[in-house]
């Protein structure tokens, strides 16, 4: 990463490369836009379905205690009142009289907790960061669940919401997979999918929005596993974060204390980042006791209760263990790490530097020369290499140097040069993205030597 590009300057760049090159676009842009509303093009799609099967890989599929679903986005309001969601999943919002900005209040400079105040924050002292007045409505809670209708008819009977977390629909379906898998504890189930909250002040690019996607866990567990369980996913977390390619020395794991971490948690640690906007959330990590299968079996009168095929004496509500990630900041951050700058040929080089397993395009075969001659046999190799699963961009425009210039600042981990030298000697020049070495390979082993350095 360039090192003296740590603040505001790097954000920008970033976004202005990440639509310059069809990473992320802003929302419905055509039509003015959408606040914080971003959609992901043709390499962050790319970009971001490595990322989650990378994490399914690691999470799921090597492992024998973890097993996966795929939930709706709807579900019975009742779920949401049974966990607290409907009466207490808000936060504290107050609007400037004179600019009439809506603020989160617990973000507000000189905002200060008075139970004995209006609304339960004194903002005397607070000034608005939009226009800089001290004109203030009365602090009133909002809730963050988006709500919709089922339905012709819409009335309080019609009402639903677009889920606020992923993490329920792995409670509610305890049941279901417990009895078709059979599994014993410990035991856990796995989920990527779309959350939504009604964010009041929503920024800093995809760090936070308002529709996002989580890869989360729930592991059940019984209680006096929990401290050894709650070490065992702090260490895969590490783990994955050096996956990605995340630097140490910009991570922070944050031991939330009994006040500041939700009521039903008996241990919660963030994993915070560096990012260009100050250290802030990445991950997270709760032990949520047994606190969500009770609420549901009680709600839903339903036994929740996992007995033990080899002793039935044991009947219990597991306790849980929650690795939360999400999928937007992980690419964010995958970003922000990846982003270099440097100086080749005399000129400022921007190189992606992509783990070469996350990169979108894994190879970009470039011709020397438009002319039939090496264009027809360069597509054809790039349609092999695309049988071998790889990820191929072909590209014959402009000079071979900008070529290369373009898939650094995509993060192409390699280019392969079909030249003259090709039709006799049957061998392409691979180049190395972050070396800038070549060398030259035999065209039959050409997938092979890529597809072994992935």
């Amino acid at each position: 990463m360039a090192e003296n590009l740590r603040g505001p300057e790097l954000m920008e760049k970033l976004v202005s490369l990440c639509k310059r090159r069809g990473f992320i676009y802003p929302g419905s842009e055509i039509y003015g836009g959408l606040a914080n509303s971003w959609d992901y093009g043709p390499l962050g799609v790319e970009l971001k379905n490595n990322i989650k099967q990378m994490w399914w890989k690691m999470f799921v599929q090597r492992r024998g205690d973890m097993v996966g679903i795929d939930a709706a986005l709807l579900m019975n309001p009742k779920v949401w009142v049974a966990t607290g969601h409907v009466a207490t999943f808000s936060d504290p919002m107050v609007e400037c009289k004179a600019c009439h900005a809506r603020l989160r209040v617990d973000n507000l400079e000189g905002a200060v907790m008075d139970a004995g105040a209006e609304g339960g924050w004194n903002i005397s002292g607070a000034k608005c960061p939009v226009c800089g007045k001290k004109d203030f409505g009365v602090p009133r809670q909002f809730n963050m669940m988006l709500q919709t209708h089922l339905g012709p008819v819409q009335d309080e009977t019609s009402v639903v919401y677009m889920r606020p977390e992923t993490a329920q629909a792995m409670f509610v379906d305890f049941k279901n997979v417990l009895e078709t898998t059979r599994r014993r504890l410990p035991f856990g189930i796995a989920q990527i999918g779309k959350a939504f909250r009604n964010e009041i002040t929503p920024g800093n690019f995809i760090f936070r929005q308002r529709e996002f996607e989580q890869m989360e866990i729930e592991y059940f567990i019984r209680e006096e596993e929990s401290a050894e369980q709650f070490e065992h996913w702090l260490d895969a977390m590490k783990k994955w974060l050096t996956k990605i390619g995340v630097a140490p020395e910009r991570l922070h794991f944050v031991d939330i204390s009994e006040e500041d971490r939700a009521f039903y948690s008996k241990r919660t640690v963030d994993v915070e980042y560096d990012y260009p906007f100050g250290q802030k959330e990445l991950y997270g990590l709760a032990y949520r006791t047994d606190y969500d299968l009770s609420k549901h079996e009680q709600h839903s009168g339903q036994d929740l209760k996992f007995t033990n095929p080899d002793d039935q004496k044991e009947k219990i509500v597991p306790h849980v263990i929650e690795p939360s990630f999400g999928v937007d900041r992980t690419l964010l951050v995958a970003m922000l790490e990846a982003y270099h700058e440097d100086i080749a040929d005399n000129e400022l080089r921007i190189v992606m530097r992509f783990p070469y397993w996350m990169a979108p395009v894994k190879v970009a075969v470039l011709p020397l020369s438009k002319k039939e001659e090496l264009s027809v046999p360069a597509r054809m190799l790039a349609q092999q290499l695309r049988e071998a699963d790889l990820a191929v961009d072909y590209d014959e425009t402009q000079s071979i140097g900008k070529r290369y210039r373009r898939q650094d600042e995509i993060g192409t981990p390699f280019c392969v040069t079909y030249d003259f030298d090709t039709i006799t000697d049957g061998a392409v020049t691979i180049r190395d993205r972050d070396t800038m070495e070549q060398v030259r390979v035999a065209i039959p082993d050409v997938a092979h030597y890529i597809s072994s350095r992935l």
